[in-house]
């Protein structure tokens, strides 16, 4: 397998995931602000010039972080990045999309690239000033599904990748945690998985 990530960029979940899974694996890095994901040699990879890309050991190009995370547990059921039960599986898949679709996507991305949401320069800041509403009702939303659990769904799964990732974006740019979310990100911080990846993606 190969990821192609960006350090840093929300590719860092499925970093863990990999690390947490310990097989053998390349990596390739993207320099996201030098327009790395653009270029043909990238394109020709993944045309939607996006990370995390994962390319299989037959070739096959998984793209998407939740197809990419769920692929990733069902083909490695010793990792246990999966419960076994419908309905914490639903609940798994349920809190893994919304760190990414939700508090990523809405929140992050009008904090991090309000030009995609106003073509006009002048609404900069109310962009962003409504981008960290979003991610602050995303991560209270979080909080209270984190009460009185060590993970999202009891056992670490998939979706403590994605949670952990934008709560590491949240303590990077003064997005205020609530506890549960920050207790939740000092366990991830703890793992040995995760360390790793910080140190490899040199942000130790």
């Amino acid at each position: 397998m190969k990821l192609y990530y960006a350090p840093g960029a929300c590719s860092i979940g499925i970093h863990v995931l990999l690390e947490e899974i310990g097989k053998p694996y390349d990596t390739e890095t993207l320099n996201l602000r030098e327009g790395a994901q653009h270029k043909p040699e990238f394109t020709a990879v993944n045309p939607k010039s996006k990370v995390p890309t994962l390319v299989l050991d037959d070739g096959k190009v998984l793209t998407e972080y939740p197809a990419i995370a769920f692929w990733l547990a069902r083909t490695n059921p010793f990792a246990n990045l999966l419960p076994d039960d419908i309905d914490r599986q639903a609940e798994v898949l349920s809190l893994m999309d919304y760190a990414v679709a939700t508090i990523h996507m809405q929140g992050f991305g009008r904090l991090f690239r309000p030009s995609n949401f106003s073509p006009n320069p002048a609404d900069e800041d109310v962009v962003k000033a409504r981008g960290k509403e979003l991610a602050e009702k995303g991560f209270a939303t979080l909080d209270k599904a984190l009460a009185g659990k060590e993970y999202a769904a009891g056992p670490f799964s998939i979706a403590d990748s994605a949670i952990f990732y934008v709560e590491f974006w949240a303590t990077r740019i003064g997005v205020p945690l609530p506890p549960n979310c920050a207790a939740h990100l000092e366990r991830m911080l703890a793992r040995p998985a995760v360390q790793r990846v910080l140190q490899q993606e040199g942000l130790a």
